[in-house]
């Protein structure tokens, strides 16, 4: 089956009051956990590339493995570009064959940002890709994303944002934040400024950029095993759970793929120190995306079924 847009995707979702999981891949078990969960589950897909990812795997390598993985599903799946910096890099991906790009304009001026997202919106639209687009800033860091604090997204802004940019989805602050370590104290989003954006726009598809939990097992596991990650908290299940009921269409999940994994294998280390085979620590591993992402599916999103 083909690479979607997410239009049909995401009006779908809205209007089943769930959301559809974008997670980031970097690698061929990363793909492979992920489209295996999808396919228990009946889900929706949108696997999503960061700039990072592309330097790593390079986009060529990526484009390949998605080739392969949709010759072996009928799932809906969507290819996105994540924090794309600017107009280059998104004629770069759309060219490519991604069929949804993200412009991150959220680090400029509220004019500056209209104007960079206008100018991808149009290259965009003319090749049938959808753009996802930013307003208010996530603190934290993830790949070459980062910010010291939040600056939640002004609803009326967001109005005239959407309406000036044409955009066709757009991420908002409103408490996540990226990496491993998002909050210092109790966990909270703020959902009164989240109505106020979706009555302010209704039926638009909303993103939640930094939306993983931090999986308190896989932390202890890694820690357990050597690991130095102390202290990390993610967004609480039942909160995304809840934003996915109040417009928001799409949840971003990156760091529980990367501690899903990186617990796994060293727990595999401490525990078979002899392996020496990649692949005697990359399929466990690939099979805690798996489970993880299918957690998700079915407890968080809410999608279970909707392919």
């Amino acid at each position: 089956m083909p690479l979607v847009s997410p239009k049909e995707m995401f009006a779908k979702a809205y209007a089943g009051k769930y959301a559809v999981g974008a997670f980031n891949v970097n690698n061929m078990e990363i793909i492979q956990g992920i489209m295996t969960a999808g396919a228990e589950e009946r889900s929706p897909l949108i696997l999503q590339v960061s700039a990072g990812a592309r330097k790593y795997a390079g986009q060529n390598y990526i484009m390949k493995l998605m080739e392969a993985a949709l010759m072996e599903t009928d799932l809906p799946v969507v290819l996105h570009l994540d924090h794309g910096q600017d107009l280059d890099i998104c004629k770069q991906v759309i060219d490519g064959g991604f069929t949804s790009v993200m412009i991150d304009g959220s680090h400029h001026s509220f004019e500056e940002n209209i104007r960079v997202t206008r100018e991808v919106v149009e290259y965009a639209h003319e090749r049938g890709v959808w753009v996802e687009a930013e307003l208010g800033v996530l603190a934290g860091v993830e790949d070459e994303v980062s910010a010291e604090e939040n600056i939640y997204t002004d609803p009326d802004q967001a109005v005239e944002f959407v309406e000036r940019t044409g955009c066709d989805s757009l991420a908002i602050a409103i408490g996540t934040s990226h990496g491993a370590y998002k909050f210092k104290c109790e966990p909270k989003l703020d959902f009164e400024r989240l109505e106020k954006i979706t009555n302010l726009l209704p039926g638009y598809p909303l993103v939640l950029h930094g939306a993983s939990s931090v999986l308190p097992e896989f932390v202890e596991m890694a820690n357990a095993y050597g690991g130095q990650i102390a202290g990390a908290c993610g967004v609480p299940e039942h909160l995304l759970r809840k934003a996915a009921t109040h417009g928001v269409c799409k949840i971003n999940i990156d760091t529980d793929i990367r501690l899903a994994m990186t617990a796994v294998i060293r727990k595999h280390f401490a525990e078979k120190p002899g392996d020496f085979d990649p692949r005697q620590y990359l399929s466990p591993a690939r099979d805690a995306v798996r489970g993880m992402v299918r957690h998700k599916i079915r407890h968080v999103l809410g999608c279970s079924g909707a392919a």
